[in-house]
């Protein structure tokens, strides 16, 4: 059992609370067509008001296409990704806690850290289901082979492995010129790979063996490559989708673009489209292409038959503006506030959820696999799987964070979700929500990029917003009776604690998968003990 000292922060934080290649054939496995069709755009680091069925028009530039789903479905205005990529990511695609998977630190080149093949997908969880996968666009989930998506459930991936400034490193003129620093630290290149019946022979020497698939690299994502990369992956995703439908089997497209991720490089068609700045014409630009693929939808006559969710991965970061996103709330990307964890998120569900619908429960990117299985056809996945569960060739036992949401989105009552956990990248327990309260127990006091330099400072005791009333966290630094309400309001802890116990018990019989990767020098230093110590 992995034994890591963040836990106890969590225990601290608990006992507070108690004290206050060729392309596959689709038609090999055809499926009832009954099924709902599943696309999910997941865009990169777009703020809450980057979307204008959010700011409605107030940022000087519109997003129709994206705003057609929200008209056509529902939006979110509690909807929680994570404080980064990675686990935002993580957090979608395996409906666990990224603590659980371990999940939580941004990928780098070579890092060790992945997705396990303990832990499953959506996209494993649907192909005995009939459905046919594909993911396209960034996946920043371990550039190892072991770690790719078409080992994972994906019977098809082209994309990249990390985010852009990772990608365009070794064009800078300060860039080691010796091939060998590039072979073993730099970035991999745009991967294109087909799933496989049996291995493929050899292992890579930085990359581990290949397992079950095959791929193409198709050269670096280059600077030039950044203007047009999301339309190479937009034309695989249009062709996965129509190849599906031909077959007549049910898809799960993940569709995963490089907008709006630093540095943004358009082509020059798209400059200056707005007269705002770079990034509104990379918003109105990424527009466009949710455009096309629900323009696909529409002209194969599936649109009514395939759930689209629109969300990103983290909340804005703001600090690299023009070229950042924009949040009403406190805090950016990789702090403990909610301008780290909260995000845009709209679904177009036909048959279940009514147009121009708003949620405001609270939901989650951990939600979406069993809200997504139980309409495949799998309502009971996650207690099968805490008792262990055969998936295709793969048997799982794990404890899935998430619920199904399927009544919340039909308007039926309330959500399921009364809690969410915010782990910072480190694995720390920095807050919790429950209802409309929020206990914050380490807070990032740092702003702009000291934040990925400064560490959570643990508070002594918890600091507490109604976030219904206070949803931007202000009350602390600007009410005058902020300090009266906060002595009036500590009993709402109390309840608090059996929430936190509940979510703590489960990390004894599914601890975390793995150590969180970590950019200072102390996992360094610790291996470097063990291998003189000869452990």
């Amino acid at each position: 059992m992995l034994r890591l000292k963040h836990l106890g922060a969590v225990a601290l934080a608990a006992a507070w609370l108690g004290l206050a290649s060729a392309p596959p054939t689709f038609a090999q496995q055809p499926a009832p067509p009954a099924k709902l069709n599943i696309l999910v755009i997941m865009a990169d680091d777009i703020g809450y008001w980057n979307v204008s069925a959010y700011n409605r028009g107030m940022m000087g530039y519109r997003t129709p296409n994206i705003d057609r789903i929200a008209n056509e479905g529902a939006i979110f205005t509690d909807y929680y990704g994570q404080q980064s990529c990675t686990a935002g990511r993580s957090a979608f695609i395996t409906g666990q806690s990224p603590m659980r998977t371990g999940l939580l630190k941004v990928g780098l080149p070579g890092a060790k850290e992945g997705l396990s093949d303990k832990d499953p997908t959506l996209a494993e969880l649907l192909k005995p289901l009939g459905y046919a996968t594909g993911q396209y666009g960034k996946n920043h989930l371990g550039d190892r082979n072991e770690f790719l998506p078409t080992v994972h459930g994906f019977d098809e991936f082209f994309g990249n492995l990390y985010h852009l400034n990772a990608e365009d490193e070794p064009e800078h003129p300060d860039y080691p010129k010796n091939p060998a620093f590039k072979a073993r630290f730099g970035p991999r290149g745009v991967l294109k790979c087909v799933a496989t019946a049996t291995d493929t022979p050899g292992d890579d020497p930085r990359f581990g063996p290949w397992g079950k698939q095959k791929c193409e690299d198709t050269g670096p994502l280059t600077k030039k490559r950044m203007e047009t990369i999301d339309e190479d992956f937009l034309k695989a995703s249009i062709d996965f989708i129509d190849r599906a439908n031909r077959d007549k089997q049910p898809f799960f497209v993940w569709f995963n673009p490089s907008r709006m991720h630093i540095w943004t490089r358009l082509k020059p068609e798209s400059q200056g489209k707005t007269g705002l700045g770079i990034y509104p014409d990379g918003m109105v630009e990424h527009d466009g292409h949710v455009g096309q693929l629900l323009k696909t939808l529409d002209d194969l006559g599936i649109a009514n038959n395939t759930i689209v969710i629109y969300t990103t991965d983290n909340g804005a970061e703001t600090f690299t503006w023009p070229d950042g996103g924009t949040t009403p709330f406190r805090g950016e990307k990789n702090t403990n506030w909610e301008g780290s964890y909260r995000v845009p998120a709209l679904v177009r569900w036909p048959g279940l959820v009514q147009p121009r619908t708003e949620i405001n429960d609270i939901f989650s990117a951990e939600d979406w696999v069993q809200t997504l299985m139980a309409a495949a056809g799998e309502p009971d996945i996650a207690a099968k799987l805490l008792q262990g569960y055969r998936a295709g060739t793969k048997s799982f036992k794990v404890h899935l964070d998430g619920y199904d949401q399927r009544d919340l989105l039909a308007g039926k009552g309330t959500g399921k979700r009364r809690e969410f956990f915010y782990w910072t990248d480190d694995g720390n327990f920095a807050g919790l929500r429950y209802d409309q309260y929020k206990a914050v127990f380490m807070e990032q006091a740092a702003h702009g990029l000291e934040v990925w330099m400064k560490p959570l400072v643990p508070l002594r005791a918890p600091k507490l917003f109604n976030l219904r009333s206070d949803p931007f966290e202000r009350s602390e630094q600007e009410a005058g009776d902020y300090v009266r309400w906060f002595i009036e309001h500590i009993f709402v802890l109390v309840p608090a604690q059996a929430i936190v116990a509940q979510h703590l018990a489960t990390f004894q019989e599914f601890p975390p998968r793995q150590r969180p990767g970590s950019f200072s020098i102390d996992q360094a230093m610790e291996m470097l003990m063990k291998q003189e110590s000869g452990d």
